[in-house]
Formats: C-alpha cells, sequence, structure tokens
C-alpha cells in the first residue's frame, strides 16, 4: 500500500462532519476571492503591477480568477477535490511569496493571514480528502454497490 491509500485510509476512519463544514467554507472563500477578481480587475492589475510578477499581470488575473471560480466550486461541493487543491496550491503560494508579502503581515491593508490561513487549508484537505460530506465519497460508494 502506498503512502498516499495509508492517508486517504487513516481519513475515511476519522472524518468528522466539522471538516466537511471547513472545506465548504474554504470553497466558498476561494469562490468569493475569485467573485472579487473578476469585479475588481482593476485594482487587482495594480496590486500585481506593484508585485514582483508583473509580467502578463492581465493573463495571470484572468487565469487565477478562473481558477478560483471553478476550484472554489469544486471544493465546495466535494468534487475532484484534489484535483481542484492542487490547481489552488500554486496560486496560494504566490499569493503568499510574492503579492501579499509586500504589505506586511500586520498591515491593514494585508491578506497575508488569510492567504497563509487558506494555503494551509488547502495542503490539509490535498493531504485529507473531500471528506464523508462529497460527491467524491457518494460516487465511491455508489461505485461500489453496483458490482
Amino acid at each position: 500500500m502506498n503512502y498516499v491509500q495509508r492517508i486517504e485510509n487513516w481519513a475515511e476512519g476519522h472524518q468528522a462532519k466539522w471538516l466537511g463544514i471547513l472545506r465548504i467554507l474554504l470553497g466558498l472563500i476561494i469562490f468569493l476571492k475569485g467573485l472579487f477578481f473578476i469585479m475588481n480587475t482593476d485594482a487587482i492589475l495594480a496590486m500585481v503591477a506593484n508585485s514582483a510578477i508583473d509580467l502578463y499581470a492581465v493573463m495571470l488575473v484572468h487565469l487565477v480568477a478562473s481558477a478560483h471560480l471553478m476550484g472554489g466550486i469544486l471544493i465546495m461541493i466535494g468534487l475532484i477535490t484534489r484535483i481542484a487543491i492542487l490547481f489552488q496550491i500554486p496560486i496560494l503560494v504566490g499569493a503568499v511569496a510574492f503579492v501579499n508579502a509586500k504589505t506586511g503581515f500586520f498591515s491593514m491593508q494585508s491578506e497575508l493571514s488569510l492567504s497563509i490561513f487558506v494555503l494551509a487549508l488547502l495542503v490539509f484537505f490535498f493531504l485529507y480528502g473531500s471528506g464523508k460530506f462529497s460527491i467524491d465519497e457518494w460516487m465511491k460508494k455508489n461505485s461500489n454497490n453496483d458490482h
């Protein structure tokens, strides 16, 4: 049994309802951040332009917004959760390292603490999986019943 399968087996035996709620809230935060990017393109472009990654800023903002919108929905409903999270992690690492780190942790306009928190939750749910209350789990249970 490989390492990922052992983690999945452990996670299946230790699932709590509050973790499902936390996963849904994580997906909602990511989805709302995607909406914010779409609604405030000028502010986001200004923020990216002041960061270390100003090359291809317009394309980057649209890519991040799309990834957040789709990833947020997939994480909320628990469908292909690990794949959705895999697309979110590099975005959050970039947000922590390049965008939010310039403003500092204690600045009034900093989202660094939120970015670090969301990144930690993404890593947790990447390892843990979508949990009991998800479409992934429902599909797994129903596919086993068909055979």
